[in-house]
């Protein structure tokens, strides 16, 4: 297993979902961890609780808007003060289908300012200190959508795809800071297909109503017409590919979007 002790990971929508997940998993190889979500987050504490029984030697809640840049700017600030990230993760996001003409254009600002712009101002104001350590992870939770496009997701899927395209320009950026033996400075995503997060519930529940309310017909539905595999994801999956991803062995893994996506995007 890979030993994260001394290092520290930011995760960020870290109190729920995959990026609790991704935390458990680095917690248990033994980092500390910097949970966030929105000020106020109902789920904190006990995510918090969950992270130190994985293994984390500490969690600590950073509650801040992502959507607001100057709010970034005191996240990164608060952390460098707690000992600094060595480890990033860009995993909060929001979701609103709709189709192009009826896309409520507060929807569209609101997407891409948590899903692609917050990852740019975190990885603006924290990857220049991974580089002076000689180590460093960055793990973008991008998507199918990253890689390819689904009708009503316009702003979800400029987003993703922007992650992608950002996290390719940071890697060769940093591609030669640090040393094998320190593990230097990657940056990857990784593209989940179908899992099972709070984010595709309203898709499930209508996906069920059209089955008379049965949800497991209604998760069924929705794999047949994109996952070849049909089978869900469980949000552990991605943490236990993020975590490897922050191993030393994953030195020269950079630029890379890892689908877990049961086939969908060899298609």
């Amino acid at each position: 297993m890979t030993d994260l002790t001394g290092k520290t990971a930011l995760v960020t929508g870290s109190a729920q979902g995959i990026g609790l997940a991704v935390a458990k998993a680095l917690a248990a190889a033994g980092a500390r961890i910097a949970v966030h979500g929105l000020p106020g987050e109902a789920a904190a504490d006990a995510a918090c609780r969950e992270l130190v029984e994985a293994g984390a030697p500490d969690a600590k809640f950073f509650g801040y808007n992502v959507m607001d840049p100057a709010a970034i700017d005191e996240l990164a600030e608060d952390v460098a003060a707690w000992g600094g990230a060595d480890i990033l993760v860009n995993n909060a996001g929001i979701q609103h289908t709709a189709p192009l003409a009826d896309m409520p254009p507060e929807k569209w600002e609101a997407i891409i300012a948590i899903n692609l712009s917050s990852a740019f101002y975190t990885m603006r104001a924290m990857m220049p200190e991974m580089a002076r350590r000689g180590y460093g992870r960055v793990v973008n939770i991008a998507s199918v959508h990253g890689l390819v496009a689904s009708k009503e997701k316009a702003p979800y899927v400029a987003a993703k795809f922007g992650l992608v395209g950002l996290s390719r320009v940071a890697a060769l950026e940093y591609a030669a800071q640090g040393d094998k033996s320190k593990g230097g400075v990657t940056v990857n995503c990784i593209a989940p297909g179908w899992t099972e997060t709070a984010l595709i519930g309203p898709q499930i529940e209508a996906r069920a109503a059209a089955h008379g309310g049965d949800r497991d017909a209604g998760i069924a539905d929705l794999l047949a017409e994109k996952q070849p595999s049909q089978r869900i994801s469980d949000p552990s999956e991605i943490g236990a590919l993020a975590l490897w991803l922050c191993s030393p062995v994953a030195h020269n893994v950079t630029g890379t979007t890892i689908p877990i996506d049961g086939g969908w995007t060899a298609q």
